[in-house]
């Protein structure tokens, strides 16, 4: 007599449910994890690559200015322009008298190189042959003029160079080029700034990089070409985003960051810690399966819905609930929490790292002029003051913040003649100057979470009688912000000095800026600078001696 199967027990039955729903649900937690912490990190990195190149971009163009205005000062060197003039008027002396000439020549290069120490430092004379060269790469120079440009390459090396033509009287006998060396230093310095991995390429080959030896390897002339401008590539096992930070004359440069090593430290502590609440909810699983059977399954579908909600509306910075019923499960929901809160915690580290290159690219635009120096830093203290005194949201006083350090950010693009003139401005040059708040607001659009930081920049020079600029708006049409931007950038610049007048006092300033009351500045934003002005302080400059131009008057 054959006996009949009877179903496994229920005990068994309900450990194997409960083993496969605790799988299951770690590992849709781990998937979504993974997913939501690669695309966090594929968008980070890719914007703080993006955020770096355009800081590198500026500060390659400041080295150029500063590599042309060095040479240009070197070639006013007058033994260098007599040892090579003696040598052009003796072109037709023997060998020996040459030789001796060159070595004049020569010399004075040398004599002229100990003084600044550069990579290179060469004198090509007006056939373009060069006649004399010094410094730590003078050997890779090449023999012949260099192509024009910005950048040269030499023997299996690439340089960034400044250059400036030798004269007497008008007559032009050479060119002095003064050369810093793309090399291991110069990707290093890029690095360092960026945050980023650097290769330099010359003539189809790296020269210099920071990235790894089996990713430099497979970074190749061929590989970069494929990928153009920007782009993401595989390099040693890792996957790299990749900008060009520019390309000339046989030479490029690139910054690289590396998307799975930024992924991996989450993605690895997310894994270690959903194993450990795994293991924890098998064994409970084992040794109170009955119990799990009546009260594991309500807290799990909890916790399964919380996630797919969260999966659906994208809202990662929202918690998991905890059922109350559940330790295992509180505990998975309660790691899970930490783990976003991680997230948003290096969220908000990136956010900061791009407001503090913002805000040191605001300071290295005050230090264009020393009468303006801390001007950005002045102007957010006093606006937040005066936000605060018209009772604002806490959340539109950390907006006034950095907007109204970032207020002058487009004077990046006006010309330091233009901004450190002395004198009154002629009507090109005020035109000129009054493109500076499209040009901080077009900067700025560049980086999303800026935007609500954009009306200040562009609008901090509107007036409520209409006259301002870019838009020419009117009173209420002028959004808050902008208006107490506009009183405190007025007043730090009435309060501070400029080589062509003195400061004006607190209360002198008040005063001035009362006159114009509704017509160039917001009456309730004057009223709260009125207000807390008794009350600023500030470490590095004093209100009533420090100074600058008076907004009413000349310049914006």
């Amino acid at each position: 007599m054959t006996r009949a199967r009877t179903p496994p027990r229920f005990v068994a039955r309900t450990l194997v449910a409960t083993f496969a729903t605790v799988g299951f649900i770690l590992a849709g937690v781990f998937v979504v994890i993974t997913l939501v912490v690669r695309d966090r990190v594929r968008s980070s990195v890719v914007e703080r690559l993006e955020t770096g190149q355009q800081m590198l971009s500026t500060l390659e163009q400041r080295r150029i200015a500063d590599l042309q205005s060095q040479a240009a000062a070197l070639a006013e060197s007058p033994t260098i322009k007599a040892a090579l003039d003696t040598y052009r008027a003796e072109q037709r002396a023997d060998s020996a008298q040459r030789r001796d000439l060159l070595a004049t020549v020569q010399h004075g290069v040398e004599e002229l190189g100990s003084r600044i120490r550069p990579d290179v430092l060469a004198v090509v004379d007006a056939r373009g042959v060069v006649v004399g060269v010094t410094g730590r790469h003078a050997r890779e120079w090449p023999a012949l003029r260099p192509t024009p440009g910005s950048v040269v390459t030499g023997h299996g090396a690439a340089f960034r160079v400044g250059s400036a033509p030798l004269q007497l009287g008008d007559a032009v006998i050479g060119t002095l080029y003064l050369a810093v060396a793309l090399d291991e230093a110069y990707a290093e310095q890029l690095a360092a700034v960026s945050g980023a991995r650097t290769a330099i390429f010359s003539r189809d080959a790296i020269v210099a990089t920071t990235l790894p030896q089996d990713a430099a390897a497979e970074f190749t002339h061929e590989v970069a070409e494929r990928l153009g401008a920007a782009g993401t590539v595989k390099l040693g096992g890792q996957q790299y985003a990749v900008r060009r930070l520019f390309r000339e004359n046989d030479a490029a440069v690139y910054t690289l960051d590396s998307i799975d090593a930024a992924a991996a430290p989450v993605i690895s502590a997310a894994l270690r810690a959903i194993v450990g609440v795994g293991l924890a909810a098998l064994l409970l699983a084992g040794v109170a399966s009955l119990w799990l059977s009546r009260s594991v399954a309500r807290p799990i579908d909890m916790l399964s819905r919380s996630l797919a909600e969260m999966t659906a509306s994208r809202t990662y910075d929202r918690p998991v609930p905890l059922t109350g019923s559940s330790r295992e499960v509180d505990a998975l929901a309660g790691t899970f929490n930490t783990l976003m809160a991680s997230l948003a915690a290096a969220e908000a580290e990136t956010r900061d790292a791009y407001v503090g290159a913002i805000r040191a690219l605001a300071l290295a635009l005050d230090a264009r002029d020393p009468y303006t120096a801390g001007h950005s830093e002045r102007v957010s203290a006093i606006s937040v003051a005066m936000g605060q005194k018209l009772g604002l949201a806490e959340a539109d006083v950390d907006v006034l913040r950095l907007g109204a350090l970032l207020h002058d950010i487009g004077k990046i693009g006006v010309s330091d003649e233009v901004l450190r003139k002395p004198g009154a401005l002629t009507a090109d040059e005020y035109d000129l100057i009054k493109r500076h708040p499209a040009i901080g607001a077009r900067i700025l659009r560049t980086v999303p979470f800026l935007a609500p930081h954009l009306p200040i920049v562009e609008l901090h020079h509107e007036r409520p009688d209409g006259q301002g600029y870019p838009h020419g708006l009117r009173a209420d049409e002028i959004p808050v912000l902008a208006r107490v931007v506009h009183v405190a950038d007025a007043f730090d610049a009435i309060t501070s000095a400029r080589a062509y007048r003195p400061a004006h006092s607190s209360n002198e300033g008040l005063a001035e800026l009362w006159r114009h009351a509704g017509t160039q500045f917001d009456v309730e934003a004057l009223a709260a600078l009125a207000a807390i002005v008794p009350t600023l302080r500030f470490e590095d400059a004093r209100i009533d001696t420090t100074a600058s131009a008076l907004v009413v008057m000349t310049r914006p």
